[in-house]
């Protein structure tokens, strides 16, 4: 049996056994309404070759040391492995993870979200691009051109710390 909250994030949640005495079940329903219940979420076993490419594979599992790792500026795409528009995306993807494959600071990574949740990155539509920047537990929703070009020049705009309107102000 499950629990589903059928509000905005969806969040599912199973219980640590498959008793279904009186008594776990309570239980289960007791943990939920009070709030100690942790969600259930979905993730592959991490790839043994994930940081093989230039592309870096993120699972649940391998999601928080990675993406969150406070030494690095992590730009994540979001996917699902039958959208379109990801389909799309992917060879500019693998562009953009190979231009910056020996930078030291600039992680490209993607995540197949149809097979791993996060309880924290809440991911609506594919793809969903976000930049997690060193140093910091900000996430930054990405809604910018989807070309090569435009995802150099944001992250090289994140990274030297400058921005358009920072630009815009030199020019004057």
């Amino acid at each position: 049996y499950r629990l589903i909250n059928l509000g905005e994030d969806m969040s599912k949640y199973k219980p640590e056994s498959n008793d279904l005495t009186e008594e776990a079940i309570a239980k289960f329903v007791a943990s939920y309404l009070d709030g100690s219940l942790k969600p259930f979420l979905m993730s592959e076993d991490i790839p043994e070759d994930w940081d093989k490419n230039p592309v870096k594979v993120l699972v649940g599992k391998n999601f928080a040391d990675v993406a969150k790792n406070q030494d690095k500026n992590v730009f994540v795409e979001f996917y699902a492995p039958w959208c379109g528009h990801c389909k799309q995306l992917a060879p500019i993807w693998d562009q953009l993870g190979e231009k910056y494959a020996n930078h030291d600071s600039i992680v490209i990574a993607k995540m197949d979200s149809t097979v791993n949740e996060l309880e924290d990155v809440k991911v609506q539509s594919f793809p969903t691009l976000k930049f997690f920047p060193a140093g910091s537990d900000e996430v930054v929703d990405y809604d910018g051109e989807r070309t090569l070009d435009a995802f150099v020049k944001y992250l090289d705009d994140k990274i030297s710390g400058t921005s358009q309107e920072a630009g815009k102000k030199d020019e004057l």
